[in-house]
């Protein structure tokens, strides 16, 4: 232990295997895994904590947004604060070296999940994002260094082929290192205007863009044909926002795209739509395609692949295969080879049903692995509904009375539809983690369904009549935090009366600026600005005709949906049988289930006599050669440590707020710690946490 405790807080290539936590989830290969052994099954029982950092700009309203994984390198540990700060911590102590606040006591916006390291001699840099930029800053004393872009930053929105000034486009994953290059992916809007999700590499120097894959294809290149004509020069989404995985010996880059935007309807963009809901594997070195598989063809469900692929050695048939596990919101997971991208179990083509929305062809096949199996349900109907009382039994049935219900893949419509697992997942973007001593993948995953209701939108010769100010605010996507009907959603407050909370102005700012989990909108122009300002304060507007549309003009349509709304009962309890959150453990060399226990839990539920529930949970796990899973996400902010061999649970401790982020490990002085973000938060009004809680050993 003695030996493999001397290598701390580096990443030099003479450290051992996965003792190290350098690289956000870890390690390039994002397995989430580490080889220290110090706490283990026996000893995890003896954890307490031993230091507590405070951030000390928690949020104030709605959901938490510290969700980062630190790394710990160039001894230090480096962390994000709620409202976008970069730190750096001593890993020992937890006492503040340095800060960095990008938004220079502007409001920040976003949510980050951590940073990436690069070195070369003494020139040390951290890359970070925030808003719509890139920053590089020097590792050792947070200085940016100015040489980098323009003065120390780079703007994502530019070099994706449109006005950069209408764009709304940041980071949420950090990026990934391969020599001197950043390989970046991007969040963006979902809305039918938003950007494309174009993979960039930029030169770690001089924050250049080295190469830049499309992932909507341009004319004669591969996938255009995909697409309706000229699609690419509208239509935005399959962005690779949830982070990548790299395969350094091969210099092969992992990526996971998401859908094409709007994400619930494709009547604008027929077809399959590459590279969207995609694996894709690129040449790091030049960003050439070298293989990809699609695992949501046009997709309408907002089946985004939602964390970064896991590189995993198997051993299957007698022969031991690299390759790369995608977990998927649909609760699946696809492996293939890493060099050539087969599949290692076979992949079906299976008929879906297809959609009754105007214009809509839905793709008629869906993708489903034959092993492994789903981890979650995939197939919701009247015999789903919640029974842990027949109170909230019978509230679910008479709420989603009319809706379809069906199968993961049952489309969209105005009559509603029950999404299960909804968009949350399913595995969800804290991703998996990769034990190599045992081939097993561990995952948690939400069975939490949505009712979700389509409604149409006027467009060129259409004949729905809206304000001006409610197309703005349907078109721009506004229903899907806040409602159709400006009732909020439960996660994202309410917009009705909003006079009485707020002026003109201040709205006005939040439109230009973005504040919170909220967004910028630059893509409004003056006129839909006031329109939108004018339909959100109940002002009297005209409406919208189609006088000027003569018969002979096609009609182009467009839908929204009402929001996300989790169907819940009375109470506000998942609308389905238990179990709500879940713990996985899959054996990828065989494609089996090992075992899943229940992930989180309601006391008030328990003590009735209710079996534990488990609860809708955001976050990643970590797994140890020390025979233990971490894991916190839950929303009873509780980090718990499992038996990675059987699913028991060991212990558990009530953090100060939410653990909704993934843990890290890593050693110094001969003792091991465990550090997880608690950013808290979850319900509108609730406040977000602001710390850094760090565990070790009892001294005995």
């Amino acid at each position: 232990m003695m030996l493999l405790c001397a290598a701390l807080l580096s990443c030099r290539r003479a450290e051992p295997p996965f003792t190290t936590w350098s690289v956000y989830r870890g390690d390039a290969g994002s397995t989430g895994y580490s080889a220290l052994h110090q706490i283990d099954a026996a000893s995890v029982k003896h954890l307490e904590v031993v230091w507590t950092y405070h951030t000390k700009d928690a949020r104030e309203e709605n959901r938490s947004t510290m969700q980062c994984n630190p790394i710990i390198v160039n001894g230090k540990m480096y962390v994000t604060s709620p409202r976008l700060k970069l730190m750096a911590l001593d890993p020992k102590s937890g006492q503040e070296l340095w800060k960095f606040d990008p938004f220079a006591n502007a409001e920040a916006t976003g949510v980050n999940r951590g940073v990436t390291y690069w070195q070369k001699g003494n020139d040390k840099r951290i890359f970070f994002s925030a808003g719509p930029y890139l920053y590089a800053l020097n590792a050792d004393n947070g200085s940016l260094i100015s040489t980098f872009g323009t003065a120390g930053r780079i703007d994502l929105r530019v070099g994706l082929g449109r006005d950069p000034s209408a764009l709304a486009v940041w980071a949420t994953s950090p990026g990934m290192i391969f020599g001197d290059l950043l390989i970046q992916g991007t969040a963006l809007g979902e809305g039918y205007d938003a950007a494309p999700g174009f993979v960039r590499a930029y030169d770690v120097l001089t924050g250049k863009i080295a190469w830049t894959f499309h992932t909507i294809p341009q004319p004669g290149e591969f996938g255009y044909d995909t697409w309706a004509t000229n699609a690419y020069k509208e239509v935005g989404g399959t962005n690779a926002w949830a982070g990548m995985s790299l395969d350094e010996k091969r210099g092969l880059v992992f990526i996971p795209t998401g859908s094409p935007a709007f994400d619930f309807y494709g009547g604008n963009r027929k077809g399959e739509n590459l590279f969207g809901n995609c694996l894709i594997a690129l040449d790091a070195k030049t960003g050439a395609r070298k293989w990809h598989h699609q695992l949501v063809h046009h997709d309408l469900w907002d089946y985004d692949l939602p964390a970064p692929p896991t590189l995993v050695t198997l051993h299957k048939d007698g022969k031991t295969i690299d390759a790369v596990a995608q977990v998927t919101k649909m609760g699946m997971v696809f492996v293939f080879e890493r060099e050539t991208g087969t599949p290692v179990f076979p992949i079906e083509e299976r008929a879906v049903p297809s959609s009754d929305l105007m214009a809509e062809e839905t793709w008629p096949t869906q993708p489903f692995p034959v092993k492994p199996l789903p981890f979650v349900r995939h197939r919701f109907s009247d015999d789903d509904i919640t029974d842990i009382s027949p109170e909230a039994h019978a509230f679910v049935k008479a709420k989603i009375e009319g809706a379809r219900k069906g199968t993961i893949y049952t489309p969209p419509s105005i009559d509603g539809v029950v999404q299960f697992p909804g968009t949350r997942g399913g595995a969800e973007w804290g991703g998996a983690s990769f034990d190599p001593e045992t081939g097993l993948l561990y995952v948690n995953a939400n069975e939490i369904p949505l009712l979700i209701k389509m409604k149409a939108v006027e467009m060129a010769g259409g004949q729905q009549l809206l304000s001006p100010g409610e197309k703005v605010y349907t078109l721009n996507n506004c229903t899907m935090c806040h409602g159709a009907d400006r009732a909020g959603t439960g996660v994202f407050p309410s917009l009705q009366n909003l006079a009485k909370r707020l002026r003109e102005s201040d709205v006005s700012q939040i439109l230009k600026n973005g504040k919170g989990q909220m967004p910028a909108f630059p893509n409004l122009s003056v006129q839909d600005k006031e329109a939108l300002l004018a339909f959100l304060f109940d002002k009297q507007q005209q409406q919208t005709t189609s006088t000027n549309q003569t018969p002979a003009q096609p009609t182009t349509y467009r839908y929204v949906h009402d929001g996300w709304k989790t169907l819940t009962d009375a109470d506000g309890y998942p609308g389905v049988k238990p179990p709500w959150g879940t713990l996985n453990a899959i054996d990828l060399n065989t494609g089996d289930r090992v075992w899943q226990v229940p992930l989180g839990e309601y006391p008030e539920l328990t003590a009735k006599g209710i079996p534990i529930t488990g609860t809708q949970n955001l976050g990643g796990s970590l797994v140890t050669a020390g025979g233990l899973v971490f894991v916190a996400a839950t929303r009873d902010e509780k980090l718990r440590a499992f038996d990675k061999q059987t699913g028991k649970l060991l212990w558990e401790y009530k953090l100060p707020a939410g653990g909704y982020a993934t843990p890290a490990t890593y050693v110094v002085d001969g003792k091991q710690y465990i550090v997880i973000a608690a950013g808290g938060g979850g319900k509108v009004g609730s406040p977000s946490g602001d710390a850094y809680v760090a565990f070790a050993l009892k001294e005995r």
